[in-house]
């Protein structure tokens, strides 16, 4: 079974709490491997690779109890960013093969289903939307898919998730958010970032 990024960060929102963060100036990040640059927001910090590990370890154990199956991360971290306790920025890819891996966009909806009831699953009292779309970034065509979760005590969390297959490589941008400001911010600076052709 293969693994997404934001519904290891969700259970984690439930089961770590994080410590208050610096102000960092805006960034530019450059990637290699998919000739893409974006710029972070001031106000997001770099998490560790040492947290990341901590925290995909323990979302990747309440996905497994979920579902009673072994999660396959063969995800490669290209950067995780937050802001407070709440407001994550991440960017992942791993390889997904047709020839092996099956049809991407049915893989797509299946990887929606599952982040959906594991959801339900790991946060029972909480209310659920969620809606799939495609959005165009510099010229790509990116499969979306959005998560509103509302907790019992009113607090509201949305999830974003943007993937396309780059040749063998499955591309993914997550946006996870409480603050709303802080979530055009991310949004803004995804929707405005580069990829080189």
């Amino acid at each position: 079974m293969k693994t997404y990024f934001i519904i290891l960060l969700l259970i984690n929102f439930l089961l770590t709490g994080c410590k208050a963060q610096t102000k960092s100036e805006q960034k530019t990040v450059y990637n290699e491997d998919f000739k893409w640059t974006i710029i972070i927001p001031a106000g997001f910090d770099t998490v560790s690779t040492g947290t990341w590990a901590n925290m995909q370890n323990r979302g990747e154990e309440a996905i497994e109890k979920t579902y009673n199956a072994q999660l396959e991360n063969n995800s490669k971290t290209i950067f995780v960013f937050k802001s407070d306790q709440f407001n994550y920025f991440e960017s992942n890819w791993q390889p997904f093969d047709t020839a092996v891996d099956g049809n991407y966009l049915e893989s797509c909806q299946e990887v929606n289903s599952m982040l959906y009831g594991a959801f339900e699953t790991q946060m029972p009292g909480a209310k659920f939307d969620s809606s799939t779309s495609t959005q165009v970034i510099s010229g790509l065509t990116f499969q979306s898919f959005k998560v509103v979760i509302t907790f019992p005590n009113g607090m509201i969390m949305n999830g974003l998730m943007y993937s396309r297959l780059f040749d063998k490589k499955e591309f993914s941008v997550n946006i996870m958010t409480v603050d709303r400001q802080k979530e055009k911010e991310l949004l803004d600076s995804w929707l405005k970032s580069k990829f080189d052709k």
